[in-house]
């Protein structure tokens, strides 16, 4: 780890809450549904769609699920009533599944009903190792129910490429991201190379099987590299899409948008924005390499 990420990593929970929130408004849309659809209606202006997030992963007690639900049909609402272009992300371990799985699908189905009413489109979004294979499960059963619920596949994960054939077998709408949770050697690429490698083949395997594709990176790289697989296969660009998470990579951003790419940014909000804060950066420490820019570095 860079010196400079993990001094950073170490002291951030000394640094006061408040210095901590100004750090955290360019990456979080802020507590209130309100803050998020104004967020929303600005990237809309800007020319991108956008995901919403309800943060509040990694609950201790079921009682803790119940404000997320009400809150994502709340979203719902009113991404439907805003008219924004807009669709959902949720995190099932927010939901319980860590803790009761069941409940975890009990709880899911009543966001997804909502989201039946109004027509959205709900992403399952992928955590750590220990819950991928029954966040496959739990999604494989949604999707029997709804035609509109996508998965995200993360490529440093060597299971992944079998992962992906499952879900194009059904035409799956896939998210495809690097990975952030610290997992070990034996069922994670460690090489950035190898990384790489993963996930463009994880892309255009996708591309090929016929499946939609969510591409989710902010490293210039696979950015380019995506550019030229998608020249290569000239696929309509009603099949793929390019995700980036609020805050980063803004010049990128704007680069794809620019050149007519159809660009979703990942809009997390919520009262768990602290918590949500700490744990992105202890999860991924190279993620302080941002807070160190957002602090000192120049605005994009």
């Amino acid at each position: 780890m860079n010196p400079l990420n993990r001094l950073v990593v170490k002291t951030l929970p000394l640094v006061p809450k408040p210095v901590v929130r100004s750090i955290a408004s360019r990456y979080v849309a802020g507590e209130r549904l309100s803050d998020a659809i104004a967020t929303v209606r600005g990237l809309n202006t800007e020319g991108c769609m956008a995901t919403l997030d309800v943060l509040g992963e990694d609950i201790v007690r079921l009682e803790e699920t119940e404000p997320t639900v009400v809150e994502y049909q709340r979203a719902l609402a009113a991404i439907a009533e805003g008219g924004v272009d807009s669709n959902i992300s949720v995190k099932l371990t927010a939901l319980g599944l860590k803790l009761d799985p069941a409940h975890c699908r009990r709880e899911l189905s009543r966001i997804v009903e909502t989201a039946r009413r109004y027509g959205t489109f709900v992403r399952i979004d992928m955590e750590d190792s220990s819950v991928t294979e029954e966040t496959l499960r739990i999604y494989f059963e949604a999707r029997e129910k709804y035609e509109k619920v996508g998965i995200v596949l993360q490529a440093y994960l060597r299971r992944s490429a079998d992962d992906a054939r499952r879900v194009a077998a059904v035409g799956g709408n896939v998210r495809v991201c690097k990975g952030i949770y610290v997992e070990p050697p034996a069922i994670a690429f460690q090489d950035r190379e190898e990384i790489r490698d993963s996930y463009m083949k994880l892309v255009e395997d996708l591309l090929d099987a016929g499946s939609y594709a969510g591409i989710a990176t902010h490293d210039p790289v696979l950015v380019e590299r995506s550019v030229a697989l998608l020249g290569r296969l000239r696929l309509d660009r009603s099949r793929y899409e390019f995700q980036m998470l609020l805050g980063v990579a803004r010049t990128l951003r704007r680069r794809l948008v620019a050149d007519g790419q159809r660009l979703r940014v990942y809009v997390p909000y919520g009262e768990a924005w602290y918590a949500y804060s700490i744990r992105r950066l202890k999860e991924n420490p190279s993620i302080a390499g941002h807070v160190v820019k957002g602090l000192f570095g120049p605005r994009e």
